[in-house]
């Protein structure tokens, strides 16, 4: 988690010089699940919170003009999903991690101007901070008690501005490190659809 930390502190003071900074809260409930471990597992709803600062990567004149930012993100999600094997009683499998996401964003612009409606990618780094398993032992329960701290994967959405300082987004995040890493049949990793908004507090301008 200290890691993530640093990473956050590091990237908000080298790109403090930029054109502009804008930040504010953001929240989301997404469907998320855990791939190819568990025997007639569904993915739960879940929660995230944080918080975020666009910073303008393009000459900004006019105030809210910039169409292009570095947007990183600080926040607690919680993740994971529930299984219900043939002839045993329903199993949990949840945890909460830290997440840093780090988007590139992009404004679609029409003759000049800038639009309401953006993209967003980029990696996402996660920490786990906790877990909370219940129900009988899975059948793979020997192979899950190693499970990887630190994850890395990549994060994808489209969003529009609905208000001045609201935006509302969807978004999809895929992990590409293995969460149980003495599981070899398949890779084990973490994958969320969610809905969102960010709200802006304020900004350099």
């Amino acid at each position: 988690m200290k890691k993530l930390l640093l990473i956050y502190s590091m990237l908000f003071f080298g790109f403090a010089n930029a054109q502009s900074i804008k930040y504010g809260v953001t929240g989301n409930i997404h469907k998320t699940a855990i791939g190819g471990i568990h025997d007639r597992s569904r993915g739960i709803f879940a929660p995230s919170v944080g918080v975020f600062a666009d910073f303008s990567l393009v000459t900004n004149d006019i105030y809210d003009s910039a169409w292009l930012y570095f947007t990183p993100q600080l926040e607690y999600a919680m993740q994971g999903e529930n299984a219900e094997p043939r002839n045993m009683d329903k199993q949990k499998f949840h945890y909460s991690y830290i997440g840093l996401p780090l988007y590139i964003k992009y404004f679609m612009r029409n003759r000049g101007y800038k639009s309401d409606i953006y993209f967003m990618a980029g990696p996402r780094l996660e920490y786990l901070l906790s877990e909370d398993i219940s129900g009988p032992p899975s059948l793979t329960i020997a192979q899950e008690g190693n499970m990887n701290k630190f994850g890395y994967g990549v994060s994808v959405g489209v969003g529009v501005k609905v208000q001045e300082k609201l935006d509302v987004f969807l978004r999809f995040d895929r992990g590409f490190s293995k969460i149980y890493p003495d599981y070899t049949k398949y890779a084990t990793f973490n994958k969320a659809l969610g809905i969102g908004i960010n709200y802006y507090l304020g900004s350099t301008d």
